[in-house]
This record gives structure tokens, sequence and C-alpha cells, in this order.
């Protein structure tokens, strides 16, 4: 975490399209950055959007954009390209491996370490990068890695949204892990960063799991129902989308999710009913309505 220095896809694609119009004439794909002159505006960068590139983008076959993502991408890639920190032929606002490891590297210039250089945006870190070059908006903050909820470790914003999730459904969120821990090597490293819990359901009946699955869902979480059959005891496994402390396994299950997938080795379909499917969205997308 940087402190702070002051499913139905297609209705959401829609969306992000629309949202990222208005900036998409602003530069020109492939462009070398150039200062803008006394005066001029400076590009708007979207953090949020920032952030649903750099997880959906990478395990592309391809350099496709996500929609409405690649205008506030850009800007960013160019500014890591004037620091000779991404080659200008990535310069495409795909935010792909080229550009995951290049922000690790200017995020480690600054002096950041272990999952600070994770090679997602922080508000800190992107707001640096941005100086003189564009203005950020709708930061995105983990908040406090000490919080708990139910006696297992997260982060604030984590916290904030299962407590949300809570509200939503008529028993109680028990969780079995959280996050920040490697403690159990069957995670395979999900765990390792922040926004990841797992979620007991052994007395819940099987619609009480997946109105759980929902509710996660409905604020935020990338979650499925693990099961027998997948090689789990049952038990709800959830990714906060957007959150910029995410192990890069856990980035690349909110890939999963993003495609209808269910976030395991097997890139398999979602096992989720159609009924509990929800938009992809993400907390503060859900918190402003």
């Amino acid at each position: 975490m940087e402190l702070p220095s002051g499913t139905d896809n297609h209705r959401t694609r829609r969306w992000l399209l629309t949202r990222g119009a208005a900036t998409a004439a602003a530069v020109a794909v492939g462009s070398v950055w150039a200062a803008p002159s006394a005066g001029a505006a400076l590009a708007t960068v979207d953090m949020e959007l920032v952030l649903v590139a750099a997880l959906v983008d990478p395990p592309k076959a391809d350099t496709g954009l996500t929609p409405g993502c690649g205008p506030h991408v850009l800007p960013v890639e160019q500014a890591l390209d004037a620091k000779n920190y991404l080659a200008a032929s990535a310069v495409d606002g795909h935010y792909g491996t080229s550009t995951i490891t290049a922000y690790a590297a200017y995020q480690q210039s600054l002096g950041y370490t272990g999952i600070d250089a994770n090679g997602l945006p922080g508000a800190t870190s992107l707001t640096s990068l941005g100086a003189n070059r564009y203005t950020v908006i709708h930061p995105v903050r983990a908040g406090s890695r000490t919080e708990s909820y139910g006696g297992k470790r997260v982060n604030a914003r984590t916290k904030s949204m299962l407590a949300n999730a809570d509200g939503k459904v008529s028993f109680s969120i028990t969780l079995t892990q959280g996050s920040y821990t490697s403690s159990n090597p069957d995670s395979a490293g999900t765990h390792d960063g922040g926004g990841v819990v797992d979620i007991g359901v052994s007395s819940l009946s099987t619609t009480q799991r997946w109105q759980l699955v929902k509710a996660l869902r409905q604020v935020g979480f990338a979650a499925w129902l693990r099961t027998p059959d997948q090689g789990f005891a049952y038990h709800i496994h959830a990714v906060a989308v957007a959150d910029p402390d995410l192990s890069k396994q856990a980035q690349a299950q909110v890939h999963d999710y993003y495609f209808g997938k269910n976030g395991l080795a097997s890139h398999a379909a979602d096992n989720t009913p159609s009924s509990y499917r929800v938009p992809f969205t993400w907390w503060e997308k859900y918190s402003r309505g």
C-alpha cells in the first residue's frame, strides 16, 4: 500500500467505453509524449480504470484494450516512456506485462519494495509519475493493512466491502483466511497481498451460499464458491477488484472473473448460476451508485 502524499460484462464494458471516450482524443496511440504548452489542460487519468486495465490486460493473448480504459492507461505509459522505463513501442493503451514490469521498476525507483512494487499503480506513485503530465481522478487506496474482520487480517478497503456485503444477507460472514498471509500453501499465493479472503460456508444452505457469492460480487469482489468437485472443501474465495495491494496470483484471478472463468488453474467456466451473477464492478464504482 503506497501511503497517500496529501456476470453481465457487456453492460459494464459499455459503461467503461462511455466514460473513457471523453479523453480518447487527447492523445494518439503510440505517440511520444510531449510536455503540454503553457496554459494547456493536462490529461485526466482515472485511477480506477487504470487499475482495471492493469488486472484485465496482462493475461490476454493479444494487446486488445479493455473498453474505456485505454485513454487513461495511455498517459501513464507515455510518462513511463518519458522516464525510460517503457519502450515507445509498448505505449499503446494496453496495460500488459511490459507496462506491469515498467511500473514496478518505477515504484522501486521511489523506494517501494514487495507488494508496494507489484506493478499496480498506487495513488502516490501514480500522482508522482503524472507531475506536469496528467491529473489523477478517482484515487484508490487500500488503507490500513492491520484491520481485522472476524479476527482475520484485512485492509481497510476490504473491511468496508465485507461489512457492506454482510449487510445484504441474513446471516454473518465468517472468514477462514484473511489477507497478507502465506500460511496456507493451498492458496497458491493469492492471499500474499491484500484484498483476498476465504469465507466459511459449512453452516449455510446451498441457496445461502449463492446468495453470499452474489452479495460479494455486488460490492466489487470477484467471488466464487469453491466445491469438492474442484478439489476444495466448500468455501467462498473472494478477491477485491481494483485493490492496489493484490498479489500477482490474485491479479490473474480478476482477469478470469472479468471473462467469466473460475479463477483456478483450469480457467474453466464460472460455475455460478446465472441468477446469482452481477455486472463486473468494483468498490468505488459501487459506492458511488
